[in-house]
């Protein structure tokens, strides 16, 4: 294509004055392709404007260019024509560049060149000469150019005063349907005079209207409560004075599956056949198939799936025991009920039998002694150490979550005790890797354990057979994202892993813990020790390129994708004694030893600690299980980049975060701000909470939120505030744009828009500064949602890789005015930052603490100056109490969930596996740093993984090391691709949104939700000065919402509309849609089914392609006209220069 342009090479454009704006932006990207391509480089250079004189056209990035989105100032309007007639539709748009006018007809795109008819004007205007009747219809003008586009409002042309026979403006459609629901049968005519509408069954019977019918006044049928009396063909007939046409199409009926027969749960005996029944009803008829725990029947040729559903098994042995799954299957989705296998011995008992029960009770009582102790010390009365503010800011508050800990707890609690019963009564010692447990305790007591421990009812199988609601919305806890796997991603499941875990005792028991150099390993240092040996500074270097806000985003962040869940008891299970007060590792406690000559040695000997909660039936507890599977941590969270930090990650948080009083979609709001009229988050309600630690600072309590961490600090509860703001303000928008919709329809929208937007500024705004250009290459540009890709988190990124975050924490959380000034108040150092939200309500709000991190530099990360003081030895800080050390905190976090040492990722990223520290040479070229890690660790191999990682050089143009980076793209890459709602993913949106969600910035955000935010810098990531370098609110580009307005005239009862059976409906033009005239006001129930597009379809995905292609070419034409341009200005600049080519 652009082979003309090869005299390029020769061009003398220093010689020419350039004047640098928008409209040179295509030669700038013409001038970087040039470069790549050849040897060859420009030396063209700005004249104007003044502050980019001298500077390189080719090195100048979009930012720079006074690009301007287009904005529509005339509208076309409806026309009523006489047939022959010319009409006109006006279109006039500004922007910069000038956009491109395109108009649309029917939703196709006009090729003026075509039908010499149509002629488009020099100011945007459609001419249509002599009109004929295939020009009816709709149109809409788009205007384009490099910033974005922009559609008008439709205009319909009508003919009068002209006779014309009846025509189809939209045909029914062949439309499948549920059993109980309604469906409507569209039949759209015109013609002149207008023409009569009448249906007939497919025997030639008419329908007229009665309970189950209703011909809308439209011209569709509508049917409600159907059954399957009505499946058939109908036809419908227009008529006029000038002829008559007729179509057809067929309901279809179908029936969502249910079990007539469920199996039970049986105990039997080792050699019997198990039978387990499963029957299931439904139109189309589904199909059953059986899992065992989630996973496949061994094919083994005793598992047998009869015809009629039943599970046969035949002469079981103790290894049949466990749960079953029978699945009932059909495209509309699936329906599952578990069953249980007990298994017996038939004549030999365990030598542990007969201490399963005794050992069961003091477990659960042990368990919940320390739980009860635990919440009694934290929340009956007000907290006061580090410890207590650690563990009340990371506790489980959802039951659900708590359910699921205790059980593991019990699970795990039980098998100690029954070892240590069996221990007593023995002469020997046992060695766990020389016997199994299933030697211990016979099968039946096994399954015994697991239910009434609890963790047998928490291996649930997701129901995802709501379709209608799962194809068009994300669940809050993530389930049924991917179809296939429904737990993938979703919250309260275990962590993923890159690599296997690395365990002292290959199964639970932290790295390290045991060891001595008797044993003939090296020990490992103690985790303080690192920390105060390598990792906290008291100095600091500012970040001159970013600012402050790329560290806060990367914690908002990180809060919404995971959440370790820790052990529901911060006391220890042997006598409840709190960890915070004990130094011994005896379970859930693993205290973080302070060396000796440590100067936090005075105020006590240990830091406090506790282990992660494990999954039930994973560790020691998965022998018992009869099974090895290491020890794995819960996410709390779900793992998809879905804003659960604004909407929660269950569905109980999600209801006690909603406004549900009325039908408006919006989260709860809490007090106003005077200065703003902007409402605050709610506060939390409940006994007193980490934000009430000191009385004689503030009886303020703590805010509510999506993520309970959101109080931690003052910029994080800042960007909280943000995002619930957002949401609602979305909400009113949309309510006003669609007052038809009711309250579920208005905040899964919302919702829906929220995410994408966190989705795009992470991916197009923040990960490009992380990564810098090597990460974004490895990242590779995004090709659709994979649904084999698992988007779970990587424990050895939630434990290790993404607190790299903590190395960009300035100590000093600074407060700006709206002249970017220190506030009266002054700025705050970080400790006095932490769960302090009465600062944002007696502190002049958030605006000086958002101005504060988009107006100040980030801490650079350097080897030498990692985490600051305020955090190593200050963190949650409180007086004769021992402050944490978030440092040391990471090391231990990392050794408790089994993650193996830096030199294994090494491997994995396809580094070299270092045999020296003169090896690290190349990732870590500080010398003094090699020392200090060969001093604390002996050899490469027992590195642990976090400092080693904050360590590494960063890879030019990045802040990441070349591990690090192969560890977060990889992370990066899953989320995206294995997310069916990912933003970019087709059919997430119409086209038309989703150029405007591209429009989406943290600066606008900041500007439509600060309470007086008037100045922001376009990318607020970038560091910039007031008031030169930043850009008044209203010259940064948002997102127009108008692209989600939805045309429904006859859906004003209740704002409820029937969807269920559009669900089915093929997809058609917006524009041509005749709205449907439905009486029928649906349940409360049956709200879920109201959410989707009136124009839904899941089985036709042509016109998506077609607009696919339509843009490509937009696109080709748009290339043609900028190497035409080129051209033109190429012999031009001959003929007046030729002796310079």
């Amino acid at each position: 294509m652009f082979l003309a342009a090869h005299s390029c090479v020769h061009r003398r454009l220093d010689s020419n004055p350039l004047f640098c704006d928008c409209e040179l932006m295509w030669l700038v990207d013409l001038l970087h392709t040039f470069t790549e391509r050849s040897s060859s480089h420009t030396a063209a250079t700005c004249e104007h404007p003044v502050n980019l004189r001298g500077t390189s056209l080719s090195s100048l990035s979009a930012d720079q260019f006074n690009c301007e989105v287009p904005r529509i100032v005339s509208e076309p309007k409806d026309a009523d024509v006489i047939l022959g007639n010319t009409v006109y539709f006006i279109c006039r748009a500004e922007g910069n560049p000038k956009p491109n006018i395109v108009w649309l007809h029917n939703n196709n795109e006009i090729d003026t060149g075509y039908d010499g008819r149509l002629n488009l004007l020099h100011d945007g205007t459609l001419m249509i000469q002599n009109t004929q009747e295939s020009d009816k219809g709709a149109y809409q003008c788009t205007a384009k150019n490099i910033a974005g586009e922009v559609r008008t409002q439709e205009a319909i042309l009508r003919y009068s005063g002209s006779r014309s026979k009846p025509f189809f403006i939209i045909q029914p459609q062949n439309t499948e349907a549920l059993v109980g629901s309604s469906v409507t049968l569209e039949c759209g005519v015109s013609g002149d005079p207008q023409p009569r509408i009448t249906w007939t069954t497919g025997t030639g019977d008419f329908v007229s209207s009665n309970d189950h019918f209703t011909v809308t006044s439209s011209g569709g049928l509508y049917i409600q409560n159907v059954t399957f009396s009505e499946q058939g063909l109908y036809w419908c007939h227009a008529s006029n004075s000038e002829g008559s046409i007729k179509a057809s199409a067929s309901v279809i009926v179908q029936e969502v599956q249910r079990f007539t027969v469920v199996p039970n749960d049986q105990t039997l005996t080792e050699g019997e056949d198990a039978q387990f029944p499963c029957v299931a009803s439904g139109k189309p008829a589904p199909v059953i198939t059986w899992t065992k725990q989630g996973d496949e029947l061994p094919n083994d040729g005793r598992h047998i799936i009869k015809e009629s559903g039943t599970l046969q098994i035949l002469r079981i042995s103790h290894l049949d025991g466990g749960q079953y799954e029978c699945h009932a299957t059909s495209s509309m989705g699936v329906n599952s009920v578990s069953v249980q296998l007990y298994v017996q011995s038939p004549d030999m008992v365990r030598i542990g039998d007969a201490y399963v029960e005794t050992s069961l009770q003091e477990a659960i009582h042990s368990v919940n002694a320390g739980f009860n102790t635990t919440h009694r010390h934290l929340f009956s009365r007000l907290p006061k150490s580090p410890a207590d503010l650690m563990a009340l800011s990371r506790y489980p508050r959802d039951p659900e979550a708590i359910e699921t800990i205790r059980a593991a707890e019990i699970l795990e609690m039980t098998l100690k005790l029954i070892e240590e019963h069996v221990h007593q009564g023995l002469t020997e010692d046992l060695n766990i890797t020389s016997y199994h447990y299933r030697d211990l305790v016979s099968p039946h007591y096994i399954s015994m354990i697991a239910n009434v421990s609890g963790c047998s009812a928490h291996r649930r199988a997701p129901n995802c057979s709501d379709i209608c609601f799962h194809q068009r919305y994300r669940m809050h806890d993530g389930t049924c994202n991917n179809l296939q796997h429904p737990t993938w991603g979703a919250s309260l499941t275990a962590f993923q892993r890159l690599l296997k875990p690395t365990y002292q005792n290959g199964i639970n028991l932290p790295r390290g813990l045991g060891t001595s150099e008797e044993s003939g390993v090296l020990p490992l240092p103690l985790p303080r020790l690192v920390s105060t040996t390598m990792i906290g500074s008291e100095t600091i270097t500012p970040d001159f390129q970013y600012t402050h806000m790329i560290m806060q985003w990367g914690q908002f962040l990180d809060h919404d994708l995971d959440q370790t869940i820790p052990a529901l008891s911060m006391s220890r299970f042997s006598d409840s004694a709190p960890c915070s007060q004990v130094c011994s590792n005896d379970p859930p406690c693993l205290p973080i030893d302070i060396p000796e000559n440590d100067p936090r040695g005075s105020s006590g000997r240990c830091m406090f600690f506790a282990r992660s909660s494990p999954v039930c039936g994973s560790g020691v507890t998965s022998l018992l299980m009869d099974s090895v599977y290491y020890r794995e941590q819960v996410n709390m969270l779900t793992s998809y980049l879905d804003a659960s930090n604004v909407y929660g990650s269950t569905e109980k948080e999600s209801s006690e975060l909603r406004d549900l009083t009325n039908q408006k979609g919006m989260l709860k709001a809490g007090q106003v701000v005077p200065t703003s009229g902007k409402h605050l988050m709610p506060f939390a309600i409940g006994p007193p909470t980490e934000c009430m630690r000191d009385e004689r600072e503030s009886s303020v309590p703590c805010f509510l939120a999506g993520d309970h961490r959101a109080n931690e600090q003052l910029g994080l509860t800042s960007m909280h505030t943000l995002w619930f703001r957002e949401h609602n303000r979305i909400a009113k928008v949309l309510l006003k744009l669609n007052q038809h919709w009711n309250g579920d329809k208005i905040y899964h929208e919302a919702r829906k828009i929220v995410g994408a937007q966190m989705q795009h500024i992470t991916y197009e705004h923040w990960l490009p500064k992380i990564f810098g250009e090597t990460g974004l290459n490895m990242l590779g540009e995004y090709r659709g949602y994979d649904p084999n890709v698992n988007s779970g988190i990587f424990n050895s990124f939630a434990t290790a890789a993404f607190r790299f975050g903590h190395t960009l924490i300035n100590p000093t959380l600074y407060r700006l005015n709206e002249s970017f000034q220190t506030i009266e108040e002054g700025h705050l150092p970080l400790h006095k930052a932490f769960f302090s939200p009465f600062r944002l309500i007696q502190e002049r709000g958030i605006d000086p603490v958002l101005r504060g991190l988009y107006g100040v530099s980030a801490k650079m990360r350097v080897p030498a100056e990692l985490l600051n003081l305020e955090l190593t030895e200050k963190l949650f800080s409180a007086v004769h109490t021992v402050s944490l050390d978030l440092a040391a905190i990471n090391i231990q976090r990392g050794r408790d969930h089994g993650i193996p040492p830096y030199n294994d990722f090494r491997v994995f990223c396809n580094l070299t596996s270092a045999q020296d520290f003169e090896d690290l040479k190349e990732e870590i070229k500080n010398q003094d740093i090699r020392e200090k890690l060969r001093s604390l660790y002996g050899t490469p191999k027992n590195v642990d993984l976090f400092p080693a990682l904050m360590v590494e050089d960063l890879v030019p143009g990045s802040r990441l090391g070349p591990t690090l980076m192969c560890l977060l793209v990889t992370q990066f890459k899953r989320l995206r691709d294995g997310d069916r709602f990912w933003y970019r993913n087709p059919g997430v949106f119409t086209p038309a949104q989703l150029t405007q969600i591209k429009q989406a910035s943290l600066a606008r955000i900041l500007c439509d939700n600060g309470d007086n935010i008037q100045h922001v810098q376009k990318d607020v990531f970038y560091v910039a000065s007031f008031p030169k370098g930043m850009q008044k609110c209203e010259d940064i580009p948002g997102i127009d919402l108008s692209f989600w307005k939805e045309c429904c005239d006859g859906c004003r009862s209740n704002g409820q509309f029937d969807s269920l059976s559009l669900q089915f409906r093929s997809r058609r033009d917006q524009q041509l849609s005749y709205s449907e005239d439905n009486p029928h006001i649906l349940s409360a129930e049956d709200s879920r089914l109201h959410e989707l597009p009136y124009d839904y379809s899941a089985e036709n995905h042509v016109p998506g392609l077609e607009s696919v292609i339509s843009t490509l070419q937009n696109k080709v034409q748009e290339l043609e006209a900028q190497v035409k341009h080129l051209r033109k200005i190429l012999k031009d600049e001959y003929l007046e220069h030729p002796s310079q080519m």
